[in-house]
């Protein structure tokens, strides 16, 4: 990789005593949040249409267009597939499905003929932000490095003995583990004592991890906008995000030489990694409409603001052999270095902001809604990923030891341009409706590909204030997935992994 990479990441490893990771904070930026069944169906963009209650959560000016009430209930049902590619080999990872949800609450709107703003609108809504839910698995046969060599080099450099290392607050949780189970040990080789990883003695392992994500961001949002002259609409709306996360791995190596070869078997780590908290944040828009057949949109995200607790559960498992065939196995739980609790890590997070400009043309808009037949629509957004930033959520500590993973974040992301697109045709009381869009890569290095798309599709129906709505979304992700850093300038070797996921949602309202 780049030679910028290895100093990041040697920061990076320098930060590894702590729970964050730059991983963290991507996963709170780069998503894809639901909506209705409609929205959704449109790739999403709603940046400067209007008249829908998913508006609250991209540009709450759309609210203005609203001149009575409405409630709004999105189930939905979420599957996927994915693969991973590492050190030449594909595998398939096990599918993933369960119940979702889309926007879903109520519009209060009130018109007034009397006054320049012709109209106002309240809402109260709910929308899953953020779906986390999938799974990696990839696996190879690895001559070059191993989970191990990290750990080891840690411990190296501390230049403490076993026993203070595995009493020191600075090392991490991993390198005591592995201590404690002698995956790291000492050596006396040529008369000197040298710190070994076993798993490195084998030359080549095999190795395999497996990591599946669940949760999701929820978000409450309360927003307000008025109308002048049918002509400019302003809004704001207020958000408190819920954040629900946990992820599960298993990483195994395993030596490739068969047993009693050497003084490594196999190693096995298991993690059950939980964040939970919640955040704030704010959404200020308009839409400005020259003509009846245009319509302009500008808004701004502010940051979330979250404050955060990670939870972390995790096992290590060493099993030794010998020539002589005899065989050591040694484990160890997280909890024995935390006087039998489990460790808790608790931070604040500030997410990036997000700018987005937004267009559409309406064909044929008339105050008749019979004689509307459609519109395109598009969003364009910049996220700022780089602008992410880990802070002391915990009087006890200082926000000195953030510093290295804020840099990190820095210099390893980027900010991406996003794009949606959508149409609908409306056939008297039945609509057909395409979307798509495309989140850009958010990594700063050229050799880490990483994209998101959305492709999707529904239909409409709209009859005497009763509406029903159905679409599907298909999304497309492909990103990275590292199971361990190494120390610059040796390499790091990572697996590229792609997701499909489908999303089917169902809209239902009326208007009252």
């Amino acid at each position: 990789m780049k030679s910028k990479l290895y100093i990041i990441l040697s920061l990076l490893l320098a930060q590894q005593a702590y729970a964050q990771l730059p991983e963290d904070a991507l996963r709170m930026s780069w998503i894809i949040p639901s909506g209705t069944a409609r929205q959704q169906a449109i790739g999403g963009a709603m940046g400067s249409l209007g008249g829908e209650i998913s508006a609250l959560f991209t540009n709450p000016a759309g609210l203005g267009m609203y001149k009575t009430g409405e409630i709004v209930l999105t189930p939905g049902y979420t599957f996927s597939t994915g693969k991973g590619m590492y050190r030449g080999t594909d595998i398939k990872a096990s599918g993933l499905s369960q119940f979702s949800f889309g926007t879903s609450g109520v519009v209060w709107g009130s018109s007034d003929k009397y006054s320049k703003w012709t109209s106002k609108a309240i809402s109260v809504g709910v929308n899953q932000t953020a779906n986390f839910n999938n799974t990696v698995h990839y696996k190879g046969l690895n001559d070059y490095s191993s989970f191990a060599e990290p750990l080891a080099n840690e411990f190296a450099n501390s230049g403490l003995t076993i026993d203070q290392a595995l009493n020191n607050s600075n090392i991490s949780l991993q390198t005591k583990m592995a201590l404690y189970t002698y995956l790291v040990d000492t050596m006396t080789i040529g008369g000197l004592t040298q710190v070994i990883a076993r798993s490195e003695m084998a030359g080549v392992v095999n190795q395999e991890n497996t990591v599946e994500h669940s949760g999701g961001i929820t978000e409450i949002s309360l927003g307000f906008a008025a109308n002048m002259d049918d002509k400019l609409y302003l809004g704001g709306s207020l958000g408190v995000p819920i954040v629900n996360y946990e992820r599960f791995s298993i990483y195994n190596e395993e030596d490739a030489n068969g047993k009693g070869n050497n003084e490594f078997n196999s190693s096995k780590y298991t993690e059950t990694f939980t964040s939970k908290g919640v955040g704030i944040n704010l959404k200020l828009g308009l839409i400005f409409k020259p003509a009846d057949f245009l319509r302009f949109g500008l808004a701004i995200h502010t940051p979330s603001f979250y404050g955060l607790t990670d939870k972390v559960v995790s096992e290590m498992t060493t099993d030794i052999d010998t020539a002589t065939g005899s065989v050591k196995i040694f484990n160890v739980k997280s909890s024995q270095f935390y006087n039998g609790t489990d460790p808790e890590f608790k931070y604040d997070l500030t997410t990036p902001w997000k700018f987005m400009i937004s267009g559409s043309y309406v064909i044929r808009e008339d105050q008749d809604i019979t004689k509307q037949r459609g519109f395109i629509t598009a969003d364009v957004e910049y996220v700022g990923h780089s602008w992410s930033r880990f802070s002391s959520g915990d009087e006890n500590s200082n926000n000195d030891q953030y510093d290295a993973i804020n840099s990190v974040i820095k210099q390893y992301y980027k900010g991406t341009f996003n794009f949606r697109v959508g149409g609908e045709l409306k056939f008297k009381t039945i609509m057909g409706r395409l979307g798509f869009a495309w989140y850009g890569n958010p990594y700063d290095d050229s050799e880490l590909k990483a994209k998101k798309m959305n492709l999707s599709g529904g239909l409409g129906y709209r009859n005497k204030g009763i509406f029903i709505d159905l679409t599907y979304v298909h999304s497309l992700i492909k990103d990275v997935n590292f199971p361990y850093r190494v120390e610059p300038p040796r390499l790091n070797t990572f697996a590229d992994t792609k997701n499909g996921n489908g999303n089917i949602l169902v809209t239902f309202g009326f208007k009252f």
